[in-house]
């Protein structure tokens, strides 16, 4: 069982006066920093902050760090040091890939992108239409949001190259078997790309077992600095241009980062991992099985919540109705605007947030305005039974 005293006790924001009495929903939208992180932030701006590498002590010092953060993370993730690249976020992440493809594709060939994405793993590829690419969309069922393998099967042929797809949605939840369809779409000789921005702040991905070409994830969202990360696998690395100075293009994680790194977000991302190794030494598990306690607390935390939704007529629940199939990620469409219905949460210290969350095709698919958009409810395994609670009187007094 997950010790929520220990698990909360690396929070700053969980002793910091101005948030006490307020209940996070919003962290889809991005997560509370982990002490380790914030402690390696402040050491690099304070004895760090110059070009890293420079033959002196603090200039080695910190690219040591910036080192430590790919390899440690590359490690948590099972993947090799030089497959993990850092950007400023997984948008722009995607767009410079995205790039690389357009170079690497021929006219004629295909690619398939879903509707349940987020826009930065759509958006960007749907655009290699204009070089004469041809773009598959892989549709999900609009009533339930569910994105059926099978379905995957009428798509895939020859001509297709690359298959791009979310770990899970950000607003339906559901998890997708992405070792699945990856077996799939190498069995049609297609790459595979993956959204992990919704799935990772639940427990980091064994990427290496997992099968897939790239992984995308944020940083920000998995209790760390504002970075995006990039896992892309050599065989396919290697192939693809580089976007990066010409004299980078030898290096596999420079190969994609058209600009200079944000060295300080860099070093501080190993914070992320000294948390989880922390977690995990405390459990008396490996930091692998990190990922099993917080997800069992979190499926706990949902069933309530899950159970509440679904006998309220005024609210229409996307995604599955059964927490284990799902990320702690809750969309609901609402009968008003879902802004004002957060903003009405607001008042009983409540963040939760209303909008489309760039998930604009999911929700039209599903019969949903996007101008009105879903009210998200998102928490992460350092939310308590009580703000779950709280959660659910608020929600109980405004709808």
């Amino acid at each position: 069982m997950l010790d929520l005293a220990f698990v909360r006790g690396q929070f700053p924001a969980f002793s910091e006066p101005s948030l006490d009495g307020w209940a996070f929903f919003e962290n889809a939208g991005g997560s509370y920093a982990c002490q380790p992180v914030i402690d390696r932030l402040t050491r690099f701006y304070h004895q760090r902050k110059m070009q890293p590498y420079a033959p002196n002590p603090a200039s080695e010092a910190g690219g040591a760090e910036m080192d430590e953060a790919r390899t440690r993370l590359a490690g948590l993730l099972n993947i090799a040091p030089d497959e993990l690249s850092f950007g400023p976020s997984t948008t722009q992440n995607t767009y410079v890939l995205a790039q690389a493809f357009r170079q690497f594709l021929s006219p004629g060939e295909a690619i398939i992108v879903t509707n349940q994405d987020h826009e930065a793993n759509s958006g960007p590829w749907r655009r290699l239409a204009d070089e004469g690419i041809e773009v598959r969309e892989w549709s999900i069922d609009p009533q339930t949001g569910h994105l059926d393998p099978d379905a995957l099967v009428a798509l895939l042929d020859e001509r297709v190259r690359l298959v791009c797809f979310p770990h899970c949605s950000n607003v339906v939840g559901e998890i997708n078997p992405v070792a699945e369809i990856t077996a799939m779409a190498h069995a049609a000789g297609a790459f595979t790309c993956v959204d992990g921005v919704s799935y990772a702040p639940h427990g980091f991905p064994d990427v290496g077992a997992l099968g897939c070409d790239i992984y995308l994830f944020s940083a920000y969202k998995t209790f760390g600095p504002h970075q995006g990360i990039m896992a892309i696998r050599r065989e396919l690395a290697e192939v693809l241009p580089n976007q990066a100075h010409f004299f980078n293009g030898d290096v596999l994680y420079k190969k994609f980062t058209p600009a200079g790194p944000d060295h300080a977000q860099v070093a501080a991302s190993a914070g992320m991992v000294d948390y989880i190794e922390a977690l995990a030494a405390h459990h008396g598990v490996a930091p692998s099985e990190a990922a099993g306690l917080m997800h069992g607390h979190e499926v706990a935390l949902m069933r309530p919540l899950l159970s509440f939704l679904s006998q309220r007529n005024s609210v229409r629940l996307l995604g599955p109705a059964e927490a284990e199939q799902r990320a702690p990620t809750v969309a609901v469409a609402t009968r008003g605007p879902a802004e004002d219905v957060a903003r009405a949460l607001a008042d009983h210290k409540v963040m939760a947030g209303g909008s489309h969350f760039y998930a604009v095709r999911a929700l039209r698919a599903m019969g949903v305005d996007p101008d009105r958009g879903v009210l998200r409810l998102s928490f992460t395994h350092y939310t308590s039974e009580a703000e779950v609670t709280q959660l659910i009187e608020a929600l109980d007094r405004v709808l």
